[in-house]
């Protein structure tokens, strides 16, 4: 593949209000990650430790705070990308710049309800939605300005349109269909028969996460575009080949969750063979990746690229986990085991959070070039701590998950298990610290970036740079459905 040299431009006042807009998104997205990892520290403390906290904040609080923050790191980070990227394809100012701002007030406001919700032991929702149904509403408010401001500003015209305008385009419209769909159990025909209400929920939630991932991808297939300075893979038939056919994934394949309910057979058959055609992936992935392997060898000393490497190494593994875990008589063992959340984690994880990091460190690159290159090396650190600590953390959930089921299948009382499983909780618990320090190595560099003031791009940033971009077709897969 013939590589072409590509200049970074220096920031403009074309695209200054949208910038703004675009880094305050992106230091809220870090401080729910930062916080996201506080909670999630404490509730990791408090089950090995039931008693720790369990007066002044129980568990039953750090789980939905944990859960909350870290979904909302990756969908506003997400969003901060779009508002920084959209006007940059327009060529044009955002919009609405005011409507950013709106955006960004309502986010948070929304953020402090629902998180005092739960310091207040106010719930009444569903999972991933555990604050008062009213809430939802507020959510879905809060995101109108961002619709608005991307067709408004982007003016899509689809026809020979890279397929990024697809991505965003699909998550944002999907967003409000979901979200919509998971407060269905609000009316009684949904809530009065469980076998509806649980398929419903599952397919809301599931393709949710999906409508999540064409933003985030959308925005990763941008950058890898611009790091190539060529955007014709972004325009070929094989980017928009497993653009659908993760577009199909976001429309049922949640449908894995379901398998133990009593719902119609054809919704489990649906959902195992549109499962299986990410074997289709799989397969590509394995190719892509001993193809580029040598070329991240010379280039893993890159921030950006790194990242984007790492999220196709854990795309790799999380997908043949997927897999399994989508084969309906593995999935009648795994199903509520650790091997669920270890797909969880390496999806929100070594996915969505290192395209995310990787999202961020491109756009730092650009408006905060200097600053950035004063703490690239703690911020590589901390990737590489983070990254190994994963691979034992979900290597870890795996084994538990293995032991459970043998000891079920054994006849094996839970107590028995648990004493079993004693030494990868162990490890689980160990790990879980040594990821929460690389995170934070990379998370607190990135805020003080962010807090630094602007400054002209160093003249090596206006130089031709040549960059092989990872795995063009890794991110096009579901993340955490």
């Amino acid at each position: 593949m013939m590589l072409q040299a590509m200049k970074l431009p220096p920031t403009d006042s074309l695209h200054r209000s949208g910038d703004r807009v675009a880094l305050a998104f992106l230091g809220l997205a870090l401080s729910y990650l930062l916080l996201g990892l506080l909670f999630g520290t404490l509730g990791s403390m408090q089950y090995v430790l039931p008693q720790f906290l369990r007066e002044a904040l129980s568990f039953q609080k750090t789980r939905p705070l944990h859960v909350y923050l870290v979904t909302s790191w990756i969908y506003t980070a997400a969003q901060g990308g779009l508002y920084f990227y959209v006007p940059r394809v327009a060529g044009r100012p955002l919009r609405w710049p005011d409507g950013g701002w709106i955006h960004f007030v309502s986010q948070l406001t929304t953020s402090l309800l629902i998180v005092g919700c739960f310091f207040a032991g106010r719930f009444g929702g569903r999972e991933y939605l555990e604050f008062p149904p009213a809430l939802g509403g507020l959510i879905a408010l809060s995101w109108v300005p961002l619709a608005i401001n991307f067709f408004a500003t982007l003016r899509p015209r689809y026809r020979n349109a890279p397929v990024y305008y697809f991505s965003w385009t699909a998550g944002i419209l999907f967003f409000f269909i979901t979200l919509s769909e998971s407060y269905l159990w609000l009316f009684d025909h949904f809530f009065g028969n469980p076998v509806r209400d649980v398929t419903v929920q599952w397919k809301a939630l599931g393709s949710m996460v999906g409508s999540w991932n064409m933003l985030i991808y959308g925005c990763s297939m941008y950058v890898m575009t611009q790091l190539k300075g060529d955007d014709a893979v972004a325009r070929s038939r094989t980017a928009f080949f497993f653009f659908f056919l993760g577009f199909t994934n976001l429309l049922f394949n949640w449908g894995h969750h379901t398998y133990i309910v009593p719902a119609a057979s054809w919704v489990r058959n649906v959902s195992y063979i549109i499962s299986m055609t990410e074997l289709l992936l799989f397969a590509q992935l394995l190719f892509q990746f001993r193809r580029t392997l040598s070329h991240a060898r010379k280039k893993f000393h890159q921030l950006t690229y790194r990242l984007l490497c790492l999220a196709d190494i854990w795309v790799l593994l999380n997908l043949g986990l997927a897999i399994a875990l989508s084969v309906p008589a593995i999935n009648r063992y795994t199903h509520g085991t650790h091997i669920t959340v270890a797909h969880a984690m390496g999806a929100t994880i070594g996915i969505n959070t290192m395209l995310e990091l990787a999202s961020i460190s491109y756009i730092l690159k650009r408006v905060r070039p200097a600053a950035l290159a004063r703490h690239a090396r703690t911020i590589r650190r901390g990737v590489l701590l983070t990254n190994g600590a994963l691979l034992l953390f979900w290597i870890a959930l795996l084994g538990t998950g293995l032991v459970k089921i043998a000891g079920a299948s054994a006849g094996q009382s839970f107590a028995t298990i648990m004493q079993r499983s004693a030494p990868l909780f162990r490890l689980f618990a160990g790990s879980g610290v040594f990821i929460v320090a690389g995170l934070v190595l990379v998370i607190v560099p990135l805020l003080r970036v962010l807090g630094s003031k602007p400054q002209p791009a160093d003249t090596t940033a206006t130089k031709p740079r040549i960059v092989e971009a990872a795995s063009e077709n890794a991110f096009f897969h579901r993340g955490a459905g």
